[in-house]
This record gives C-alpha cells, sequence and structure tokens, in this order.
C-alpha cells in the first residue's frame, strides 16, 4: 500500500506530459538567446519554428500529465458501503517527523506560489520600457493576475474536492511550469495571456495548500501550523521575488523572472514523493485502506486498524459522511448550515481586497494631498509593514491560545476602526505625524492579521467534500475585492479619501458582526467535531 494514497494515474503518461512540456519551454532558449545581442529587448521579434512548436507542445503536456495523474474514479468510492475511517487517533499524536516534512513541503509551495505574483512588481517597469507602453497599460498585468487568481481559486478548489488535494498541487507546479515561456515573448499580449494562467495556478495552489494541512496534522496543532504556513510562505514568497529581481535582472532584463517559472515549479513537481492524499479525501473517497496507509504514515506504524476504527460511542465527533443526496458545490456554501459562515467570510474577503488592492495602494497618493510629505508618507508605510511582521506573531498566539473566531473577528473590527480612524483624518485635516503613523500601523497589523486568518478559517469550517471549493472561494472573495479595487481606483473612488475609508469600513463591520454571531470555535477540536457541531 502507497503512504502517499492515490497513486498517479499512469505514470508514464505523467512523467511524459512533464518532459513533453519541458521540452516546449526549453524550444524557446534559441530566440531568448538571441536576445543577448540587444540587451534581451525582443520587442518585435518573429516567432521562429522552434518557438511556435515549443508553444504547441506545452498544452499537449499539460493535458497528457493531467490524464497521468488524475485517480482512478472507477476505484474511487467502489467501498463506499464498508466501515468508515475514523481519525481521533491521528488527532492525539504529537507532532512528529512526518508532520515537519509536510510542513516544510509546503511552506516551500506556498513561497515559491507567492513569489509568481509578488514578481510583476518587479516586472513592470522593464516590460514598459521595452514594449514603449505606459504605465497603465502595463499595470493590466496585475489586472489580468487578479481575475487569474480568482477563477483559479474557485477551479482548483473543485477540483482537489473531486480529484484530490495532491492532484490540485501537482497541477498548479505543471501551470507554472509553462507560464515560464513569457520570458520569450516577443509581443505585450503574449505576457497578459501567459499573467492570467499564472495567476490561476498561483490561486489555486494557496487554497488547497491549506486544505490539505487542515485534513493532515493533528488537531491540538492545526490552528497555529496553518496561520504560520500563511505568514511564513508569504514573507519567503516575497523575500525571493526581491531577491531574483535584485540579482538576476540586472544580467537578464526582467524576463528571466518569468523564465523562473520552469525550475520553480519543477521544485514543486519532484518534492511530490513528499506530498501525501489527505487520509479524510481518502476515506471520504472510500479509499479506506489507503487512507489507513497514509494515518500510519502520520500516526506512526504502531497504531492498528483497529485502532483506527475505533467506535464513535468513545469518540464524539462522526465521520464527515458524504451525503449522495446534500447539496454540492457553490450552493453548499450559500445555503443550509454553513450560509451564515459563507457570508461572513465572503464579505470580509471582499472588504479586505478593497483595502488591501484599494485603499492601501491609494493611500501614499492620499497622504500627499493631506499636506505629507512624499519621502515621509513612503516612510510611514514602511514603518507600518515593519509593524506588521511582529503582528503575525501575535495572531498566531491568539489564534492557537485565545479562540481562532474571535481572533479573527477581533482583526477584522480593528480594520474596520482603522478605516473609520482614516475618515476621521481625512474629514478633520489632520495632519499629526504620530497619529497618522498609529493609523498606518493598525490597518497594515489589522489587514495582515485578517488575511493570514481568513483562509484557514474556511479549511477548518467546511467538510471534507466542500473544503477545497471552500477555501478556494474564500480566497477568490480577497481577489475578486482586488478587481473591484482596481476598478473604483481607476474611476477615482479612492481619490474621496475619508468617504472610501468610511464605505470600506462598512462591509468590514457588517463581516464582523456575522462572524461574531455565526462563527464556530475550532481551536483544539477535531474536523469532524466542528461539523457535528453545525449539525445541530
Amino acid at each position: 500500500m502507497k503512504p502517499n494514497g492515490i497513486t498517479f494515474h499512469h505514470p508514464v503518461a505523467f512523467w511524459l506530459g512533464c518532459a513533453l512540456l519541458t521540452a516546449g519551454v526549453f524550444a524557446h532558449a534559441p530566440m531568448f538567446l538571441m536576445g543577448r545581442h540587444t540587451r534581451w529587448q525582443m520587442v518585435g521579434m518573429a516567432m521562429d519554428g522552434w518557438m511556435l512548436a515549443g508553444m504547441a507542445a506545452i498544452p499537449l503536456g499539460v493535458l497528457l500529465s493531467t490524464y497521468g495523474l488524475m485517480p482512478r474514479l472507477a476505484q474511487m468510492r467502489q467501498t463506499l458501503q464498508g466501515g468508515r475511517v475514523h481519525f481521533h487517533i491521528a488527532d492525539g499524536v504529537p507532532l512528529n517527523r512526518a508532520h515537519w516534512v509536510l510542513v516544510l513541503v509546503l511552506v516551500a509551495a506556498l513561497a515559491i506560489d507567492v513569489m509568481k505574483p509578488a514578481t510583476l512588481g518587479f516586472v513592470v517597469p522593464g516590460m514598459s520600457h521595452e514594449y514603449d507602453i505606459t504605465k497603465p497599460t502595463a499595470g493590466l498585468l496585475a489586472l489580468v493576475a487578479l481575475v487569474g487568481t480568482t477563477i483559479g481559486s474557485v477551479a482548483w478548489g473543485w477540483l482537489a474536492d473531486a480529484f484530490g488535494r495532491r492532484a490540485g498541487i501537482l497541477l498548479s507546479a505543471l501551470m507554472f511550469m509553462g507560464t515560464a515561456i513569457c520570458g520569450a515573448m516577443p509581443e505585450f499580449g503574449w505576457n497578459l495571456a501567459m499573467c492570467f494562467l499564472m495567476g490561476a495556478s498561483a490561486g489555486g495552489l494557496l487554497p488547497v495548500a491549506f486544505t490539505l494541512m487542515a485534513e493532515t496534522v493533528p488537531a491540538a496543532h492545526r490552528g497555529w501550523l496553518l496561520v504560520a504556513l500563511g505568514g511564513v510562505g508569504t514573507s519567503a514568497g516575497y523575500l525571493l521575488a526581491a531577491g531574483a529581481a535584485a540579482t538576476l535582472e540586472p544580467l537578464f532584463s526582467w524576463r528571466v523572472l518569468w523564465l523562473l517559472n520552469l525550475p520553480t515549479g519543477a521544485i514543486i513537481l519532484f518534492l511530490n514523493r513528499f506530498i501525501p492524499e489527505s487520509p479524510r479525501f481518502l476515506s471520504n473517497a472510500g479509499l479506506h485502506d489507503q487512507a489507513r496507509a497514509v494515518l500510519r504514515k502520520f500516526a506512526g506504524d504502531a497504531v492498528s486498524d483497529r485502532a483506527i476504527e475505533a467506535d464513535d460511542a468513545t469518540h464524539p465527533g462522526a465521520p464527515e459522511i458524504d451525503d449522495p443526496h446534500a447539496v454540492r458545490g457553490l450552493r453548499a456554501l450559500l445555503r443550509g448550515r454553513h450560509a451564515s459562515i459563507s457570508w461572513g467570510l465572503l464579505v470580509c474577503g471582499l472588504a479586505w481586497g478593497l483595502a488591501n488592492f484599494g485603499f492601501l495602494l491609494w493611500l501614499p497618493v492620499n497622504l500627499t494631498q493631506l499636506g505629507v510629505d512624499p519621502k515621509a508618507a513612503s516612510a510611514l508605510l514602511a514603518k507600518g509593514a515593519v509593524y506588521a511582521i511582529p503582528g503575525i506573531a501575535l495572531v498566531v498566539w491568539l489564534y492557537q491560545r485565545w479562540s481562532s473566531v474571535k481572533s479573527l473577528v477581533l482583526f477584522i473590527a480593528l480594520s474596520a476602526l482603522s478605516l473609520l480612524g482614516f475618515a476621521a483624518i481625512g474629514w478633520l485635516q489632520l495632519r499629526t505625524p504620530a497619529l497618522t503613523t498609529a493609523a498606518v500601523a493598525a490597518l497594515l497589523v489589522s489587514t495582515s492579521g485578517v488575511i493570514a486568518m481568513l483562509i484557514p478559517y474556511a479549511a477548518e469550517i467546511y467538510p471534507v467534500q466542500l473544503r477545497g471549493t471552500g477555501a478556494g472561494v474564500i480566497a477568490a472573495s480577497s481577489k475578486a475585492g482586488g478587481i473591484l479595487g482596481a476598478g473604483l481606483g481607476v474611476a477615482g473612488f479612492f481619490e474621496h479619501f475619508a468617504l472610501s475609508a468610511l464605505l470600506i469600513a462598512v462591509p468590514m463591520g457588517i463581516a464582523a458582526a456575522l462572524l461574531l454571531r455565526a462563527g464556530i470555535e475550532t481551536r483544539g477540536r477535531r474536523l469532524e467535531e466542528i461539523q457535528s457541531t453545525l449539525a445541530k
């Protein structure tokens, strides 16, 4: 029995597809290397035969690999009539080597995932110069990437629920690798297309990684590990993007930051042996023997099948039964027992996106219009970002030691209060540096805390057959808020400093009220126990 659960459907097809995809990317190398004579300027070059052949090979490779990694659907659900696997043993063990290996692999995957969209800020200046386009036109990259992440979060969440968490992570890595060809594209339009695909793969990996972590680590450590995974992975991703830009971009231009998608995606691919399938997904799919094999890996070989299958009468919280008649997909999020929590999280995600990709983006300009020196405005934001770093440690501690839902509500409320503070600063024309610094720091710390807890909390509250979709939709809501924020920014909404702060504070407050009323405690509780509570 494989300790990682579901194996590849056709391993030969999977690796052959990977080889075809990689060859397709390398087929762009001859044309890219021609750029060394023009300081890596490739705009206007005609695509050669190798490049066209490579562009055809990449989607074929992705399709072949996808076919190879998908599980045998006939094998799934064939043993649903048998006794289901219970997880109290695995939830009660201390963290061991298998858990820490999974944590490190998912941190690496998440850092690579965050690195992709983070490179956009470093790409835009050089791209604008080479293609001779305005910065607003180049800014379409960010908008297209946000659209891609929004769609990808939902699509990959559904895929993870249908075919497995491991399949979702590996498919995301394959998409990363294919989008590396953007580094050799002679036209801006092709960059936009690749940026959309990159955003889709990046948006998809995030909720799937949180879902796999939530379903694998012991209940006592699940909360703080999920929040820490997001904080550490995000910070590492931005550091990798900045480091690559500082060391490689001066040598090979902005294009090298796209080309890095091949090796970084390959890292995730070659770490696949350390990425297990979720035992809860396996059990829910009817693959009980495979689920037990993964449980032994994380709970220890000494754990017997009889212990794993112990009766629920002595361990409250029934297994997460997949009711064939239950409402599924997006409708299940907004109807029934999860509806109130879903609406609270969705409103929170939209408001967070508006604050992060809208209000904060325009904050330097608005502070300057209030009379703050431009350099001083940048310094204020830098100080606020520094204060946000220890704030994440506070978030982890509160989420684990105090309350998961109350911590989330607290930081949502603090975000709303910070925005109301900016509204007061704008209307009263307050220019006190200490007050402005405090408002900036409070907003950055509170919004960083909200996003650090939002997706982990979503990964805990939904049932196994809906967990990937739920986490993906909540992740998508924050990106959708960013898209809305970008559109409102173009329309001039954020030029009304005080009014925009007030109007974003309103949905933040509504989200806090909804979650305070409908949210449930997840700290230290087994996932099955959480579902039993929601069912009452």
